[in-house]
């Protein structure tokens, strides 16, 4: 037997009368799972799009990102926390540093590789801005509750 005996053909046999590749008589060498590069490339481009998915949900206000930070899914585990919260509507650069200054926490710090006490601090601190947010975002009521 010699060496091209051995190497498989280009492409696979069709059945005769079909024209396609039988299913249960073909050999299990033939039906190869795809080369680890593009698995690779299935997987990140399945994390890119989760990703973008949790974006806009947290930009539209559908999950709160406190939420984000104590659950960690899947798709946020590889995440820089300054990824997410710049997410949210009106969260720029200056706001996120200024925020994780506080903490004290890198920006580039992923989700995944926090500690439960950094997760409980950040969505603390997370909620309470939430709450001075929404005071802030309303100072018309202010004035009208210390007169009343």
């Amino acid at each position: 037997m010699n060496a091209t005996a051995t190497v498989l053909p280009a492409t696979p046999a069709l059945a005769p009368s079909t024209g396609t590749i039988p299913p249960a008589s073909a050999p299990s060498s033939l039906l190869r799972p795809p080369p680890q590069h593009m698995r690779a490339l299935e997987r990140a481009n399945a994390v890119r799009l989760a990703r973008a998915e949790l974006k806009r949900k947290v930009a539209m206000d559908q999950i709160d990102v406190a939420a984000v930070v104590l659950n960690c899914p899947w798709e946020a585990e590889s995440m820089a926390v300054a990824d997410l919260l710049m997410s949210q509507r009106r969260w720029g650069q200056t706001r996120c540093r200024k925020f994780l200054a506080q903490v004290p926490m890198s920006e580039r710090k992923t989700i995944g590789s926090m500690t439960d006490r950094q997760r409980r601090s950040l969505a603390t601190m997370l909620s309470s801005a939430e709450r001075d947010r929404a005071w802030s975002a309303a100072p018309f009521l202010r004035g009208n509750l210390t007169r009343a």
